[in-house]
């Protein structure tokens, strides 16, 4: 029997999503330029999650290869982003805050990459 699922997401047109089960690793603010760029945003909310806890549902998600040893994850319908795995963090999935239904459950507890935060970018602290 398939285990409920504790957080469910996707896309603005909703044909590809997600649930995921379990704790997450993490939530932060990244404000690195390649999230700024792959998103349009001056900074991205990720939850990093166990790629084991991740379940895709529907449309499975198109990968884009943004750098080397790095895949971002979108919907190949409507654009939006929806995930990032590197290499650099192995047998993780992390989800943008954002593409979640109840995007509110997850408050950052870090950032990551500060020193590329656009001088006018404030978080609390």
């Amino acid at each position: 029997m398939k285990q409920a699922a504790a957080h469910i997401g996707g896309c603005q047109c909703g044909r590809s999503s997600f649930d995921v089960t379990g704790t997450p690793k993490f939530v932060a603010h990244c404000h690195c330029r390649d999230c700024r760029r792959a998103t349009g945003a001056p900074f991205v909310t990720w939850v990093g999650w166990l790629d084991h806890q991740v379940e895709w549902i529907g449309q499975p998600r198109s990968q884009y290869s943004s750098s080397a040893g790095v895949a971002r994850g979108f919907c190949a319908q409507c654009g939006s982003p929806l995930s990032y795995q590197g290499r650099k963090w192995p047998g993780e999935t992390h989800l943008v805050v954002g593409a979640f239904e109840d995007a509110d459950a997850f408050e950052p507890n870090g950032e990551v990459f500060a020193d590329e935060a656009l001088h006018w970018v404030k978080t609390k602290d």
